[in-house]
């Protein structure tokens, strides 16, 4: 059961994956979240048919600093070695709440850099989140984004874990036991006591949160988190705020920009997400995205001889992978674990699967596996997506995500009967994953902290120029959300790539990573309506 609009990069998402995967096939030991975009028949890249937001903007802050906040502005950090080659950590103190501050509740939120190494000039800090919301930002850097040298040599690379996320005062809710026996509800109820079941696991959920992190519950907003940034920023040392966001992270990005325009450097949003949509749009479109990028799969997996889903059409493929997901709601298979592959597991093997086209060879070796009964290459692309060590300790990233999602937007649904009206659209959305993107939309329903964000438009009026990246049939922030955010920053250039995938950047085209590496380094946005493959 995925949680709700889970936007993460492809890097810190499917590489985990495809990894794990990896060895589960080579016969080796291996040691939330929402689906959704244009419906079938649409082009995601070109967004026909989508209505005009007509949300407010988001206005920028005061541009001086108040009294209040000026002791967290003034802090000096204290590095010490992180005990990873070449990288220094820090504690930076934030207010749990902006409008009262108060020292005796203060955030402690992780920092992690890596200075630059040269040869040139050092241009200044350069920081990255990888998305989520509930991605760890250091652990992004540690292992992901060393980014290319030429940058490197330039930029003190930065991360801070984003509040309520790893190891910035992370967000609990269940135990790991708990938690695998949320992962296996199901998310496709057929009668009235599933659907009752589906309701309580998300009410328990909740009321987990609110026991373990009700004060925090309600400070975890991405408002807030911007606004961390920037007295990380200001910490620092930085004039202006230098960062490349991915997924979610462009979300977190394009606030700072709206909150503080003057103080916006080089931004880079990749993958982005569209701030003006409400919440139900954003379910709708993401699972439409799904869709598209399950498409581009099957397209494929059908010209050739392995193809577990047969050689006829895309759409008989997504037939026959709907007909495994039935079989599997009922006879679930063995696993080689004290747990077997439910259908929601098995979908959300296949959506992790979904983010990078590396994975299509051995998301096709994993369904032949499940058809032959044999459900352990899923399960293990679904416990990398669900952050779930061998061991069974699930990372935070799956609490932290409803908890931020929850608090930025108004509930997609606020009951059953509400889902059950929208089925017809997430069904034409997508036929393969509608029903379970549709349930998962609600879990929001019973969170216990009301949300204090809304959707709004973004123009960042004043900002520097800023680069808005968007990859034709991405499954998790579809191509339309990259144009109506780059139409929505009064300094935004878009950059298109034209292929599959989540995120851009540093996924193997040189023109991507040419054009974003010359902004970061120069100050030089590419050309108006740059095309890459």
């Amino acid at each position: 059961m995925p949680p709700s609009r889970l936007f993460r990069s492809t890097t810190a998402a499917a590489a985990a994956a495809t990894a794990a995967l990896a060895l589960l096939i080579s016969g080796c030991s291996s040691g939330g979240p929402s689906p959704g975009g244009a419906a079938p028949g649409r082009s995601t890249e070109a967004g026909a048919g989508r209505p005009a937001s007509d949300g407010s903007p988001l206005e920028p802050l005061p541009a001086v600093v108040p009294t209040a906040l000026r002791p967290y502005y003034d802090q000096r950090l204290s590095w010490h070695d992180c005990g990873v080659a070449g990288f220094q950590c820090a504690t930076m103190k934030a207010p749990l709440d902006y409008d009262k501050p108060d020292p005796g509740t203060d955030l402690k939120l992780a920092v992690a850099r890596k200075k630059a190494t040269g040869p040139g000039p050092r241009i200044g800090s350069l920081l990255v989140n990888p998305g989520g919301p509930g991605g760890s930002a250091i652990d992004y850097l540690q292992q992901y984004a060393p980014q290319p040298a030429a940058v490197r040599a330039r930029y003190d690379m930065v991360a801070m874990d984003p509040r309520g996320v790893a190891r910035s005062e992370p967000v609990e809710c269940l135990t790991d036991r708990q938690m695998d026996h949320f992962t296996q509800i199901d998310t496709t109820p057929d009668t009235p006591a599933e659907v009752g079941k589906l309701v309580t696991a998300y009410r328990n959920f909740a009321e987990g949160c609110e026991a373990r992190s009700g004060k925090l519950l309600p400070h975890v907003s991405t408002i807030e988190a911007a606004r961390d940034m920037d007295i990380l920023r200001a910490v620092l040392g930085d004039q202006k705020l230098t960062y490349v966001g991915a997924s979610y992270g462009t979300f977190l990005g394009a606030t700072y920009a709206g909150l503080f325009p003057t103080r916006s450097g080089r931004l880079v949003l990749d993958g982005a997400t569209d701030p003006s949509l409400d919440s139900r749009t954003v379910n709708l479109e993401q699972t439409a995205g799904f869709n598209t990028a399950f498409t581009a799969f099957a397209t494929d997996c059908v010209k050739r001889q392995d193809c577990p889903l047969g050689t006829k059409s895309a759409a008989d493929a997504g037939r026959q992978l709907s007909a495994l997901f039935k079989k599997l709601d009922t006879h679930p298979v063995p696993t080689g674990q004290d747990r077997k592959l439910t259908e929601s597991l098995a979908t959300t093997g296949v959506i992790a699967a979904m983010y990078d086209e590396g994975a299509w060879s051995l998301l096709r070796t994993a369904i032949a596996q499940a058809k032959d009964g044999n459900g352990r290459a899923l399960l293990a692309l679904s416990d990398s997506y669900y952050e779930r060590s061998a061991s069974g300790h699930y990372a935070n990233q799956m609490y932290a995500n409803p908890a931020v999602n929850c608090l930025d937007l108004p509930a997609p649904f606020t009951s059953p009967d509400q889902v059950r009206a929208a089925l017809p659209a997430f069904r034409k959305a997508s036929p393969v994953f509608g029903d379970n993107f549709a349930w998962n939309a609600l879990n929001c329903a019973y969170w216990p902290v009301k949300p204090t964000g809304t959707a709004r438009r973004i123009p960042a009026k004043g900002a520097a120029p800023i680069v808005v990246v968007g990859t034709t049939r991405d499954p998790a922030t579809p191509y339309a959300w990259a144009k109506g955010l780059a139409a929505q920053l009064s300094s935004a250039t878009l950059l298109t790539y034209v292929g599959d995938g989540h995120t851009a950047y540093g996924r193997g085209s040189d023109c991507i990573d040419t054009a974003i590496n010359t902004f970061l380094l120069e100050g030089t946005p590419p050309a108006k309506n740059k095309r890459c493959t």
